[in-house]
C-alpha cells in the first residue's frame, strides 16, 4: 500500500534527496579535515626541517610507519608525502593568504603563521582551534586533494593557482575537466578579450562582463579543413552546445541560432544569442571564419541595438556583444571599438589540430616526399 501512496513517495523523495545532501556534506568535511591535516603535517615537515634532521630516506621510513599504523587510510604513500610538502610550500611562501587571521596575528602569510603558531604550547592550543574554524572556509581546503596536486604542480604562480581553484569550486569541474582547462591555459585566456566595456558599462557590470570574456576561444572539439565558412563553424558549435558553454564559461544560457530581428523594413539573423544569468543581460555573439574587418562591429552593434529595443526588458542589464574571429590586428580592433557606441569584446578562436604534433614529426615532408619520388622514378628509369 505505501508503494502505491503519493503522499509516502514525496515523502521519501524528500528523505533521499536529504540523505544525498548529508552525504554530500560529510563527504566535503572529510576532504576538508584531510587538507587541514596535510596542511599541518606540510607545516611541521618544512617548519621543523625534517629532512636535513633525518636524512633522505625520512620520507620512505615516515610513508612505511603511517602506513603500518593506518592500513585503511590512503595519502600516506612516499610520493604523496612529498606532495604535501609541496602544497604547503606552494600556498604558504608565495603570497598572503587568510590576511584577516594573519592580521589578527599580526602576521605576513601563512608560513610566518605556521611558526607563530609554534612558539609555545599554550598559544598553540589557545590559537589553533580557532584558527581552523576560521581557516575551514578558505577556497583551498575546499576541493580534493588530487584536484589540488594538478594544480599546485602545474600553476606558476599562487595568483594562477586560486583562479583555477575558485573555478572549481563555482563549476564543480571534475580533475579531467580541470585539466583540460589547465592544459588550454584558461588562465591566461580568461578576461583578455580585447574591448569596451569600462567606457560603456556601469563599474561592477563592466568588471564582470570582463572577467567572463577569454580570448582566445578554444574549440577543441572541432576539427574542419580549409575553407570552411561562418554557417559551417556555427552548425558545429551549435551541434556541440554543452562544450560550446563549457567553454564560454560559467553563466552562459543558450537562447538560439539565427535569431531573427528586424530593423526597419530588413529582417536580419544573429549567428547565436545567449543569456548571461550573473551579468543579467542579454550576449550577442557573431562568427566569423576569417580575419577581424572593421565594419564587423559595426553590424554587431547594430544587432546590440535590435536586442535592447526589442528583447531586453527593464530589469535587464545593457546587451554585450561578442565578436568571435578567426583572427585579429589588435590595433584595428581598438580603433574600431573606440569609434563603437555599444559594449563589445572581440577574441580569437582556435580549432583543434587536425594532426597532433607527435604525429606531425613522425610524417615525412613535403621535402622528403619529393625526393622519395625522385629516387622512385630513378629507379624506374633504370
Amino acid at each position: 500500500m505505501l508503494i502505491k501512496d503519493s503522499e509516502y513517495k514525496q515523502w521519501l523523495g524528500a528523505l533521499k534527496q536529504r540523505i544525498r545532501q548529508s552525504q554530500i556534506k560529510a563527504a566535503i568535511k572529510v576532504n576538508t579535515e584531510l587538507l587541514h591535516l596535510y596542511w599541518n603535517l606540510g607545516h611541521n615537515i618544512v617548519d621543523r626541517q625534517m629532512e636535513a634532521a633525518w636524512g633522505s630516506g625520512f620520507f620512505e621510513q615516515l610513508s612505511k610507519d603511517l602506513m603500518l599504523e593506518f592500513p585503511d587510510m590512503k595519502g600516506f604513500s612516499t610520493s604523496n608525502l612529498y606532495y604535501i610538502k609541496q602544497f604547503y610550500i606552494f600556498y604558504s611562501q608565495t603570497i598572503p593568504i587568510f590576511q584577516q587571521v594573519a592580521g589578527k596575528l599580526d602576521v605576513a602569510n601563512l608560513h610566518q603563521l605556521g611558526g607563530d603558531l609554534q612558539q609555545s604550547g599554550i598559544e598553540q592550543n589557545i590559537i589553533r582551534p580557532q584558527l581552523v574554524d576560521e581557516l575551514e572556509n578558505h577556497p583551498i581546503f575546499q576541493i580534493p586533494w588530487r584536484h589540488h596536486v594538478q594544480i599546485f604542480t602545474k600553476c606558476k604562480s599562487v595568483k594562477e593557482a586560486l583562479f583555477y581553484v575558485q573555478k572549481t569550486i563555482q563549476n564543480g569541474w571534475s580533475r579531467a575537466v580541470l585539466m583540460n582547462f589547465m592544459e588550454a591555459d584558461l588562465y591566461s585566456a580568461q578576461g583578455k578579450a580585447l574591448n569596451n566595456f569600462s567606457k560603456l558599462l556601469p563599474e561592477p557590470q563592466s568588471d564582470l562582463a570582463n572577467e567572463i570574456l577569454k580570448d582566445p576561444y578554444n574549440f577543441d572539439f572541432i576539427t574542419l579543413t580549409e575553407p570552411y565558412r561562418e554557417k559551417e563553424l556555427e552548425d558545429v558549435l551549435t551541434t556541440n552546445i554543452t562544450k560550446f558553454l563549457l567553454e564560454l564559461g560559467q553563466g552562459f544560457a543558450y537562447v538560439g541560432r539565427q535569431v531573427p530581428v528586424k530593423i526597419g523594413k530588413k529582417e536580419r539573423f544573429i549567428d547565436l544569442l545567449f543569456y548571461h544569468l550573473d551579468l543579467r543581460c542579454y550576449v550577442v555573439i557573431e562568427l566569423k571564419a576569417r580575419e577581424f574587418e572593421a565594419e564587423y562591429t559595426g553590424k554587431l552593434g547594430l544587432y546590440i541595438s535590435a536586442i535592447n529595443h526589442q528583447r531586453k526588458k527593464d530589469t535587464d542589464k545593457p546587451t554585450i556583444g561578442l565578436l568571435i574571429c578567426k583572427t585579429k590586428d589588435s590595433i584595428e580592433v581598438e580603433y574600431s571599438l573606440e569609434s563603437s557606441s555599444q559594449p563589445i569584446g572581440i577574441s580569437e578562436y582556435q580549432l583543434s589540430k587536425v594532426l597532433p604534433d607527435n604525429y606531425k614529426s613522425a610524417l615525412p615532408s613535403i621535402e622528403e616526399i619529393e625526393a622519395g619520388l625522385k629516387n622512385q622514378s630513378a629507379n624506374y628509369t633504370n
